[in-house]
């Protein structure tokens, strides 16, 4: 690949970028919603297939673990890496239900699901989404393009209007690390400088 298009594809992170500054304060409301029910008590699941469904365990683990500030555990759960959790619900079910079985099994009102589709139209996101609206649970979609199926769906919409996967994804992990920067500074220890 030449140093054209490989700078073309930067153009367009960039662009994602800019995109996310100018909604900064959607961002800003959807972490103020996340830290109220975190210091609430309730938990956070997530899920997505392929590169979303990491992008859900990264978000995780920056919750679960830390991001930058030390700061106790958060109650975090991405529905994506038991193997035999999904697996089996894929083969007594469906493929569709592997995220909304796991989600009427561990969620409750007043938790939150973060759905991650980058076309908005995963069928097992989407049922998953509309599970969690059904038992209360705060719905946050991170997606791409319109933002498919999962508009109306989502209580809360993070959609990326964008149509390359690629940059959605980068746009979803920049997501992730703002909305993580503002959860660890709610949460952070004060240390021996405060």
């Amino acid at each position: 690949m030449n140093d054209v298009a490989l700078r073309a594809q930067l153009d367009e992170t960039i662009q994602v970028a800019r995109y996310l500054q100018a909604e900064i304060g959607r961002v800003q409301r959807v972490a103020g919603i996340l830290i109220d029910l975190l210091g609430a008590g309730h938990r956070i699941l997530l899920c997505g297939n392929g590169g979303s469904a990491l992008d859900a365990q990264h978000f995780a683990s920056e919750l679960v673990g830390h991001y930058r500030a030390d700061r106790g555990p958060l109650a975090a759960l991405a529905l994506t890496p038991d193997t035999a959790v999904v697996t089996s619900i894929a083969n007594d079910y469906s493929y569709d239900d592997v995220f909304a079985r796991q989600v009427e099994g561990l969620g409750g009102a007043g938790d939150a699901l973060i759905g991650i589709s980058t076309s908005g139209n995963s069928a097992n996101v989407l049922r998953a989404l509309t599970a969690a609206r059904r038992i209360g649970m705060v719905t946050i979609g991170f997606s791409g393009g319109d933002g498919g199926g999962m508009r109306g769906l989502c209580d809360h919409e993070l959609f990326l209007p964008f149509a390359d996967t690629a940059r959605i994804q980068e746009g979803h992990l920049m997501l992730i690390h703002l909305l993580a920067e503002c959860i660890d500074d709610a949460f952070a220890e004060p240390g021996p400088h405060d």
